[in-house]
């Protein structure tokens, strides 16, 4: 009878070991890069990176700004609603496609849930208080203004920010962010037209149904807003806007999706109620 051979003999033991001992080098060199197993809910067909929490989770610093320069980027803004010189001014710093964008302006509800517990909307039996629909109630009372400005939180938005430039010139402003802020605008930005230019006419029969499409489509295509994407990602830097969503209210900063129950002292304070 044949005897058994060794899993391994010498030759091919040593062969292996070498292998191991290289690989190993490789590694630790950083030349082969192992990623870590993640566990977190992917938000629609986009991955949530932990960098993207807000900093309700993080807890980042918040840069000391004044009012001036609040209502210096307020007046500096394309998008801009309201009186600067009332008792509130408020800056979102955003991006269409960023998914905590969506969370905080509460018209994707599914996203809120699939990101986590802690943004489930109210109406969804959650706790979470999407702040842009409370802070533009303030604005229509009169309350308060709003700027908006553009920064690429995401990566997939500016053809979204330049339709929302757009609508701002026919008075459109909220009937097209709020459509490009549901799932099918999320969907539409990260997996149809992203910043693909030639993409202008999806973009404006998507927004068709509050928008006139060739009004879109032609302001979409003359490239008349595509140096201000440049300039308002300057305008947020200068707040210390690095991320998405990121508010300010007066001179107080927000960096992420707070719950408007977060932001409610500081309004009331500016209001004096």
């Amino acid at each position: 009878m044949e005897k058994p051979q060794p899993f391994l003999s010498i030759p091919n033991a040593i062969i292996v070991g070498s292998l191991i001992i290289s690989i190993s080098i490789l590694i630790s060199g950083g030349i082969i890069k192992i990623g870590s197993r993640t566990t977190g809910t992917q938000a629609n067909t986009a991955t949530v990176s932990p960098s993207a929490q807000p900093a309700a989770q993080q807890a980042s610093p918040q840069p000391t700004v004044t009012l001036a320069q609040v209502k210096e980027v307020f007046n500096k803004s394309q998008v801009k609603l309201g009186d600067v010189n009332g008792k509130l001014v408020v800056i979102e710093a955003a991006d269409p496609s960023c998914p905590f964008c969506h969370v905080a302006a509460g018209k994707n509800p599914e996203l809120n849930k699939q990101i986590g517990s802690r943004f489930t909307l109210v109406a969804d039996g959650g706790t979470y208080v999407a702040p842009v629909p409370e802070l533009k109630k303030l604005v229509d009372d009169g309350k308060a203004a709003f700027a908006w400005i553009y920064t690429p939180g995401h990566g997939n938005g500016e053809m979204g920010a330049k339709a929302l430039y757009c609508a701002n010139e026919k008075g459109k402003f909220w009937e097209v962010h709020d459509l490009l802020m549901s799932s099918k605008g999320y969907d539409l930005l990260n997996n149809q037209v992203k910043n693909d230019k030639t993409k202008s006419g999806d973009m404006a029969d998507f927004l068709s149904g509050v928008f006139d499409s060739a009004t879109m489509k032609t302001c979409l295509d003359s490239g008349k807003y595509d140096s201000r994407l440049t300039e308002d990602v300057a305008l947020a830097q200068s707040l210390g806007i690095s991320g998405t969503p990121g508010f300010y209210l007066n001179n107080k900063g927000f960096a992420g999706a707070y719950s408007y129950k977060d932001m409610e002292s500081t309004v009331k304070t500016a209001l004096g109620i």
